[in-house]
């Protein structure tokens, strides 16, 4: 089966910065059709994958997948067998395959999983790392449009840009620091924002250090969410008793019906969820906003940090999420 493939170069409105990863100017993404379905894949070379690798995956697997793209989940056991490590080409596979069906059956996805599109959260606007006075001049630009800010940290001087941010705004602010500090130096740091009215810590310390994150937890008086340091459904049991809640990324996890199976395990062990990206276009920020009713957190923003975006779809109300009402995922070019 053909699986036609296209790689976009989005530009960035601003050059973005986190803890780990240098300065962008713009993220490659790559979307495919399946029938008239599609997806769209921002894979993140700190997982392993590169556009590139999304498209080999594609050529693989295209011949293997099944002649029923309705039974998704079918497919996407086939998809698994084969593709191994390689969920953002997955996730691309799995949007297709969603989009295809809602559009077949003319019900939006949110309709498809009888979900109400109405009780979608806010997300928040992420502010990416740099001098504490440019971070605070962005925040004042945004903090008009977005109630929620997410807030790159993970240097030297983090106390001070909060203490900065804190001078131009009292929205609430989210704290990702993307696995940069130490589990003691998290400790310290955390008591000291928490004064400053930070609401989550997102990822204080290394992805596989997990008796460091139960430290943090342990003696934080925020909640830690994890990101990095989960993928898939079946990293979550081991990580119940070391975090709060988890971030879900289609991306990161392989797709929308991985997804839903880590918000069910979620779930069952009392934990938190929030639904975040990368850098993406509309058509993987939509998809992914179709999952929001059943979650706590939503920090979908990749479509609004970039200028030439190739989709309409999701919108914002004030930051409330506002689900399209067409079939599938929705988007239009």
């Amino acid at each position: 089966m053909d699986i036609i493939s296209r790689i976009t170069d989005l530009r960035l409105q601003h050059p973005f910065k986190i803890a780990r990863r240098a300065t962008d100017a713009y993220r490659q993404v790559i979307s495919v059709e399946i029938e008239g379905g599609i997806g769209e894949a921002a894979p993140a070379r700190f997982y392993g994958e590169t556009v590139q690798t999304v498209r080999v995956a594609l050529e693989t697997i295209g011949p293997e997948l099944p002649d029923d793209l309705d039974a998704i989940h079918d497919v996407m056991a086939t998809v698994e067998a084969t593709l191994g490590g390689n969920y953002a080409a997955k996730s691309a596979i799995d949007m297709a395959l969603y989009d295809r069906l809602g559009k077949k059956l003319g019900v939006p996805l949110y309709q498809l999983w009888g979900l109400n599109p109405h009780k979608t959260p806010y997300t928040s606007f992420t502010i990416g790392l740099d001098e504490p006075e440019v971070m605070a001049a962005k925040t004042k630009q945004a903090e008009e449009a977005y109630p929620i800010l997410k807030v790159k940290l993970g240097t030297p001087r983090d106390i001070e840009i909060i203490q900065a941010l804190r001078n131009v705004t009292d929205k609430p602010i989210y704290v990702d620091a993307n696995t940069a500090w130490t589990p003691k130096e998290a400790v310290r740091k955390i008591r000291e924002l928490a004064r400053y009215g930070v609401e989550l810590i997102e990822q204080p310390t290394k992805p596989h250090d997990l008796a460091g994150l139960k430290f943090v937890r342990e003696h934080s008086e925020l909640p830690i969410i994890a990101d990095e340091s989960v993928k898939r459904a079946s990293d979550i049991p081991m990580l119940a008793e070391c975090v709060d809640g988890i971030n879900i990324k289609l991306v990161k996890c392989g797709g929308l019906l991985e997804a839903h199976r880590m918000i069910h395990v979620a779930r069952t062990h009392g934990l938190s969820i929030m639904i975040g990206c990368m850098i993406e276009s509309s058509l993987g920020i939509t998809a992914a906003a179709h999952l929001t009713p059943l979650v706590d957190y939503a920090d979908l923003d990749g479509n609004l940090l970039i200028v030439n975006d190739p989709y309409t779809g999701v919108t914002l109300d004030k930051g409330k999420l506002i689900l399209p009402e067409c079939p599938g995922i929705g988007v239009t070019e």
